[in-house]
């Protein structure tokens, strides 16, 4: 059966809406055509079917043979003003497993089937509560785990990129009607579209299609994180600092040369943008050929990075060691901060005054007494352009999203070069209805089956 066939029969669906496991309370969703009827079948408080949507009421849940499953709290919301477009009940009982899988028995004998991952999300996008951007933004939503990515997140779920795409879909459709309007009277030779304004809306698009494009290098670290390499020569105290930096022993450290032989990877949230912090194989020539490999890895990931703190032993390396590594990280091209580790251990706590060369992209700390970490944090935050996370602009962070604007971009740069070659209306309002066929993949104008079963596929069940 097809979705849009499973939607209309009205079919009732239900599923926990909350994390499993023992809890103070738990929430099971119950959506569908019945679903406010079914609910009132084994509810014994007030009829649900008499009451208002939005509001809650007190009762017992009972089986057919009037055994109390649980005291609860059911929340009725009728269709079309509620998350799906459906009737729609919540019911908050308590948290144990046992009480649950009894609620959800329950409602299985009375017809109400197990809801699918994302369903009742891909519901409320089929009755046109969301587009599918915004839908898509519902799981970004649950999943984000910092300022910025919650920012971007709720801006897409409340329409900001949606919004922005309608807009030029709309002006598109305007000339795409006027061209096809001209091929209606194909043999008056009329020209209902003037063809510079049209050149002109082009340019305009490319513009605003360019700056989402290019929004996705950001988009992508708000979602992911800042991939941030911890780099160095071996001893040079890169495990200590991920330590430090994850105040937590997650590395093992070790006076021996090559300890770590791969990369080690955690996340911690630095003023509201999420870093991955990966501590690599110490930078040196070996004969060890698993350590050689880490080695290998290591310049692999300091090329992949956004940045790289690269550390050296305050205390044991001299200036000309540290420019020739330094040479060696502008060649990678990489942002780095250079970090002067171990300063306790240098005699009177100050470098050599050759270092002030650097002070600009230097910093000094001891990562063992978990000095000048704070400094640290705030240069790498500073390094990342952090004010850039929180213009408020729209940022795409989507890679299907990207997808599409990357093909209008190219379907638009076709336009314009038809124009250039004056080609007829036929084909000019082919390459427009392409444009359009990308920015409505988007929202979801354009859409197939199995595009909406693989998005939805990838929510948690109960959402």
């Amino acid at each position: 059966m097809r979705l849009d066939e499973v939607l209309n029969s009205g079919e009732s669906i239900i599923a926990l809406a909350t994390a499993p496991g023992k809890a103070a309370i738990h929430v099971l969703r119950v959506s569908g055509t019945d679903a406010i009827a079914i609910t009132n079948q084994v509810f014994k408080g007030k009829d649900l079917e008499k009451q208002k949507g939005h509001t809650a009421h007190f009762g017992t849940l009972r089986d057919d043979d009037n055994n109390i499953v649980d005291e609860v709290l059911v929340t009725v919301f009728k269709g079309p003003h509620s998350y799906t477009g459906e009737n729609t009940v919540e019911i908050s009982c308590h948290g144990s497993e046992y009480i649950v899988q009894k609620i959800l028995k329950l409602f299985s004998e009375k017809g109400v089937r197990y809801a699918k991952a994302g369903e009742f999300t891909k519901r409320a996008f089929m009755n046109g509560k969301l587009d599918l951007a915004q839908a898509e933004a519902v799981a970004d939503l649950i999943a984000s785990d910092s300022d910025a990515s919650h920012d971007a997140a709720m801006n897409q779920m409340r329409g900001g990129f949606s919004s922005e795409i309608k807009m030029l879909r709309e002006k598109l459709i305007h000339f795409a009607s006027l061209i096809e309007l001209e091929l209606d009277f194909g043999e008056e030779d009329v020209e209902f579209a003037d063809r510079d304004d049209l050149k002109a809306l082009i340019y305009d698009l490319q513009k605003v299609i360019k700056a989402l494009v290019d929004s996705f290098a950001l988009g992508n670290v708000i979602k992911n994180g800042v991939p941030t390499v911890i780099a160095g020569k071996p001893n040079a105290g890169k495990s200590t600092l991920l330590n430090a930096l994850l105040n937590e022993e997650k590395a093992i450290v070790s006076e021996i040369a090559g300890t770590t032989r791969d990369f080690i990877e955690d996340e911690i949230n630095i003023g509201g943008i999420t870093f991955r912090f990966i501590d690599t194989a110490g930078l040196r020539h070996t004969e060890d050929k698993v350590e050689a490999i880490g080695v290998e890895r290591s310049y692999q990931k300091m090329k992949e990075a956004s940045l790289i703190l690269y550390l050296f032993d305050a205390a044991n390396t001299d200036f000309e060691e540290v420019r020739a590594e330094v040479d060696e990280l502008r060649k990678i091209g990489t942002p780095y901060i250079l970090v002067a580790n171990k300063l306790d251990l240098v005699e009177g706590q100050k470098l050599d005054a050759a270092f002030s060369v650097y002070q600009k992209d230097l910093i000094e700390i001891s990562a063992g007494q978990k000095d000048g970490i704070e400094e640290l944090k705030e240069k790498a935050l500073h390094l990342v352009k952090a004010d850039e996370f929180r213009t408020g602009n729209t940022v795409v962070t989507n890679a299907r999203h990207y997808q599409s604007l990357y093909e209008t971009q190219q379907s638009l740069d076709e336009v314009l070069q038809g124009l250039n070659n004056n080609i007829t209306g036929d084909f000019l309002a082919l390459d427009i209805r392409t444009c359009l066929h990308h920015l409505g993949e988007i929202t979801g104008e354009v859409t197939t089956d199995d595009l909406l079963a693989n998005i939805f596929s990838k929510f948690c069940i109960g959402k």
